[in-house]
């Protein structure tokens, strides 16, 4: 395994995997003893719903690569909503992945949804109804990628919920080439969420733009995006209970 292109070992990754865990339950009880914290609580094992997690998503939604974007490739998570709904009010497609990615992808384009429907198709309930599922997205054209976070840190290091998919589902997409070095990721999150010295290896996707109730950061980014899975870092126990991976690692083989 790598770490910045550093070759690290088992050890080193374990410890790599507790400092984040260590970082995330910081995070989640800052939240929660603030009262920061919004619905669904607690925040406990998920990228954390806050007070202010709408007018983060506005001020997203004003900036320049949010206006030029015409598909927007978006975490299905609760903080997040705000910007898929303006999203797709905007008439901008955009695309979630499943959870897990057990069924590949969701594909809402507000052209075939109703209007008084775009906020309901913004949720994953609505989403699920109202979208269209697929493994393919040879048809798009990811201009923007918007994540989720319990941690960030302004050199673009983040911290997710531990899961891992949201990597998983990057790598997925560069090796399509569905989404490019270039494409911005973006995340939203409250101001208590910062976390300096969060550990980055080559799987872990950083960031270009943080944005807060507060304040928009372009930051000076250190690490570069993955290209692509790397097969090697992933369980086998987790390639087979997700489809697209399955499929991918027998075309490889």
């Amino acid at each position: 395994m790598c770490q910045g292109g550093l070759t690290i070992n088992t050890s080193q990754q374990e410890e790599i995997n507790k400092r984040k865990q260590e970082i995330r339950e910081k995070i989640w009880r800052i939240l929660e003893e603030r009262n920061i914290a919004l619905f669904p609580r607690p925040v406990f094992g998920r990228i954390p719903n806050f007070i202010g997690s709408d007018i983060a998503a506005k001020k997203l939604s004003e900036l320049s690569i949010f206006k030029k974007a015409n598909v927007i490739f978006a975490n299905p998570d609760s903080p997040q909503q705000h910007i898929r709904r303006i999203a797709l009010e905007h008439d901008k497609v955009v695309i979630m992945a499943t959870p897990r990615l057990r069924q590949g992808f969701l594909v809402l384009n507000p052209a075939n949804i109703p209007r008084k429907l775009l906020k309901f198709a913004s949720t994953i309930k609505g989403a699920f109804k109202l979208g269209r599922l697929t493994e393919d997205l040879s048809r798009y054209h990811i201009d923007l990628k918007i994540v989720g976070s319990v941690a960030v840190w302004n050199d673009g290091s983040r911290v997710g919920k531990g899961g891992g998919y949201s990597d998983i589902e990057f790598g997925i997409l560069r090796e399509f080439g569905w989404i490019s070095e270039d494409t911005p990721v973006v995340t939203t999150v409250h101001d208590v969420q910062f976390h300096n010295n969060i550990p980055m290896t080559q799987h872990d996707v950083p960031i270009d733009i943080i944005v807060t109730p507060t304040k928009v950061l372009e930051v000076k980014r250190i690490y570069p995006k993955p290209k692509g899975i790397y097969w090697d870092e992933i369980p086998h126990e987790k390639i087979e209970q997700i489809p697209i991976l399955k499929k991918m690692l027998r075309q490889k083989l």
